[in-house]
């Protein structure tokens, strides 16, 4: 075989290496890896929208960013302490002690972490608890409102109501638009006979939100004390079960740490003929299986 070059050969060597050549350039993978700088700021930008739409009560949007955030700066406690409130937040309860226990890990001085396990304490019916994890907590910050307020919570459910009176007033001293914390202070007040000091609060209460509890407690209250009282409290009745339907429901009032007596003087209101109509739109349009207050 005749093994010299021939110009043929060389030419087509070499339009063959031109026609080959970008090719493979354009097959090299190039991947770009940002700094961790830039992951930093990436993960904490979208830290700051998940909480946005914490604010906004969209909770399962928010435990997806958070995620996606985790991932980013998987180093940063805060980051895990949000994703959990929003996991807490859309009833995720495993994953929220999943991420609260990784929290806790990074930074367990942190009131914060110690706040939301205590709230996760009490989402699971576990008021003792709750109670040595807020203690914990406020060792770490002492004037945290929202803390007190859950403490108030956890002393209803174990039946101590000053003490539960105590941490709601404390709630309200240290944040003056607390609304939640003085209409609790109404629920306590209204199961130990204190009708009309539980009635100023929920007037209080009213003038700080419009919300649906605290009208439907003060109708009732209001109705007990004086039947003189009805058209005030019908009409107050009539728009809470409008705003929020869900309180035409004894299991709804209950899980709100309405007391029996409460609960008793509802279930009055609600069957004043008058009322007829707006309590059987609210049972049409309440969650779950619906029942009227017993």
């Amino acid at each position: 075989m005749n093994r010299s070059w021939h110009p043929w050969l060389a030419s087509g060597a070499m339009a063959l290496s031109a026609l080959l050549t970008p090719a493979a350039r354009a097959l090299t993978p190039y991947v770009y890896v940002p700094p961790p700088q830039e992951l930093q700021g990436a993960g904490l930008g979208i830290a700051q929208t998940a909480r946005q739409l914490l604010r906004l009560g969209q909770a399962r949007e928010a435990a997806r960013l958070a995620a996606l955030s985790s991932r980013l700066i998987p180093s940063d406690p805060r980051v895990w302490a949000l994703l959990a409130e929003a996991q807490l937040r859309s009833d995720q309860l495993q994953d929220a002690r999943v991420s609260l226990a990784r929290a806790k890990e990074l930074d367990p001085d942190k009131a914060a972490i110690w706040f939301a396990e205590a709230a996760l304490a009490l989402r699971s019916g576990q008021p003792d608890e709750a109670v040595t994890l807020l203690d914990e907590g406020l060792s770490r910050d002492a004037n945290n409102a929202g803390a007190y307020f859950d403490l108030g919570n956890a002393r209803i459910m174990q039946e101590r109501p000053q003490d539960a009176l105590a941490a709601f007033e404390k709630a309200a001293s240290l944040r003056a638009d607390f609304w939640e914390a003085i209409n609790n202070q109404g629920l306590i007040l209204f199961e130990m006979g204190q009708t009309r000091q539980a009635i100023d609060r929920w007037r209080r209460a009213l003038t700080i939100t419009a919300n649906a509890e605290p009208r439907l407690a003060l109708a009732a209250a209001l109705l007990q004390l004086n039947g003189s009282n009805r058209p005030e409290a019908r009409e107050l009745a009539s728009e809470a079960l409008g705003e929020d339907p869900n309180y035409v429901l004894a299991s709804h009032q209950e899980e709100q740490l309405w007391g029996p007596k409460l609960r008793e003087a509802a279930r009055t209101l609600l069957n004043d003929p008058d009322l007829k109509a707006a309590v059987e739109r609210a049972m049409a349009n309440a969650d779950g299986q619906p029942r009227p207050a017993p």
